[in-house]
């Protein structure tokens, strides 16, 4: 498989090292200095996007355009989301986008939408979500903590929106579920959902060890969209 990368950070050169490991080949890198109008585009299956929020929606229609899936690991740009799906859909392009690629945290996400139904019958508990990263992190909340939080709003019917702070807990108002941010050196990824009570508290902790894992989804979702088409996301690649 022909792989193009858009972003070529520490995620990106991980990306590279996995996707060369698993046979594939590199055949086309974007940076800050090479825009991806540079890259040939007639030698490549597809491109795995990693860069910022400013740029990532334009990469997407630039793939599109090209006739190239494009799997999309960049977050926060979710305000566009409409409208990228609108343009993959009339363009016949293919999309797969994710607000985490590792397995392990899909996995998380599904136990936590369980763990959430199951909770709505539990009016003493209270809900709330904290997250870690690394300080070269530039969005907060992440993007695993807002899915996170989008899901458990979903489930329920006693919440109707999250409310977030950084570096400090703290207890979110009737209706709104606490979602706390913290920025530490060193850290790939902490998520940490809690439900407490006044007899007891139940916590389940997904932990990043290194971001070995966010990249092998990244490339494992490449190799499973290519010769599709429509839009999809981690879980159709994993089927939970």
């Amino acid at each position: 498989m022909k792989i193009a990368l858009i972003g070529y950070g520490k995620m990106g050169q991980i990306i590279e090292r996995i996707a060369l490991e698993r046979g594939h080949t590199i055949t086309g890198i974007s940076t800050t200095s090479k825009p991806i109008e540079e890259v040939d585009f007639q030698n490549v299956d597809v491109a795995i996007e990693f860069t910022t929020p400013d740029f990532a929606v334009q990469h997407i229609e630039y793939c599109v355009d090209q006739g190239t899936p494009v799997v999309v690991g960049t977050t926060a740009w979710n305000d566009d989301l409409d409208a990228v799906k609108e343009y993959v859909t009339r363009h016949q392009g293919s999309l797969l986008y994710a607000s985490n690629f590792s397995v392990g945290v899909n996995i998380f996400f599904d136990l936590n939408r369980r763990l959430a139904k199951l909770m709505e019958h539990q009016p003493s508990y209270t809900p709330s979500i904290e997250e870690t990263h690394h300080l070269q992190k530039l969005d907060a909340p992440s993007g695993t903590a807002i899915s996170l939080a989008n899901d458990m709003l979903f489930e329920s019917d006693r919440f109707s929106s999250w409310v977030h702070h950084e570096n400090k807990a703290y207890s979110a108002p009737e209706g709104q579920i606490a979602l706390t941010s913290y920025r530490r050196e060193g850290v790939p990824g902490t998520h940490k959902i809690t439900y407490t009570s006044a007899i007891d508290t139940i916590e389940m902790t997904h932990t990043a060890h290194n971001r070995e894992g966010f990249a092998l989804g990244a490339v494992l979702a490449a190799e499973w969209i290519v010769g599709k088409r429509g839009i999809y996301t981690m879980q159709d690649v994993i089927k939970l």
